[in-house]
């Protein structure tokens, strides 16, 4: 199988995954479902198209798209703070970081075959599954209060928008940070680039 139709079957599963899990979110559960459906698959979905992708560009911006499933996934439970968080300390700094390593190593053409991709999946989905076996066990022990005792969710976006902005708290703090973070990637970007000179083959002595 070439790698073109490798491409397309692997983009048409994720595609096909990803609807019915949707789907079957807003069926069973209506809009909560749905997003839950939606914010779950994008997060798999990402994760899964970073280690399938050869490009540098299209792995980070899935793992970015990853990353801002998981913040999705924060407010549905409600944690706007660490959606936030989520959002300005691993998109705009993990993921600043990571590009910096990966555009200075080497690229291997065999290191994303596609039976070592097959080899991790498994490895990651068995661990998953394991994991996922212990915490079903665990939780069956454990007492589950009806919706009506539940405490019922506030939203603090808010109180953490002022706080962001508000010079005796952390607005300082946020605009090094953001003028930092640029900096970072642009001097990624500088340093990762390529010259003329490096593509030329080298004169024999």
């Amino acid at each position: 199988m070439s790698i073109l139709h490798q491409q397309r079957a692997f983009y048409g599963l994720l595609t096909l995954a990803i609807l019915t899990s949707v789907g079957y979110g807003l069926v069973s559960h209506g809009a909560e479902g749905m997003a839950f459906g939606f914010f779950s698959s994008f997060t798999i979905a990402g994760s899964l198209m970073c280690i399938w992708e050869r490009s540098v560009v299209r792995s980070a911006f899935s793992l970015m798209a990853t990353f801002m499933g998981v913040a999705g996934l924060f407010l549905l439970l409600g944690s706007d703070f660490l959606a936030m968080a989520q959002i300005l300390i691993y998109v705009g700094g993990i993921l600043a970081l990571i590009l910096f390593g990966v555009m200075l190593t080497p690229p291997d053409l065999g290191e994303r075959s596609l039976p070592r991709i097959g080899g991790t999946l498994v490895l990651v989905l068995g661990g998953a599954s394991l994991v996922w076996k212990h915490v079903m066990d665990a939780t069956e022990s454990l007492a589950v209060l009806p919706v009506e005792e539940l405490t019922p969710m506030t939203s603090q976006d808010q109180s953490v928008g002022l706080a962001f902005l508000h010079p005796e708290q952390y607005v300082v703090a946020f605009e090094l940070a953001a003028f930092l973070l640029t900096v970072a990637l642009v001097a990624a970007v500088y340093i990762a680039r390529r010259r003329t000179a490096d593509f030329e083959p080298e004169e024999a002595a």
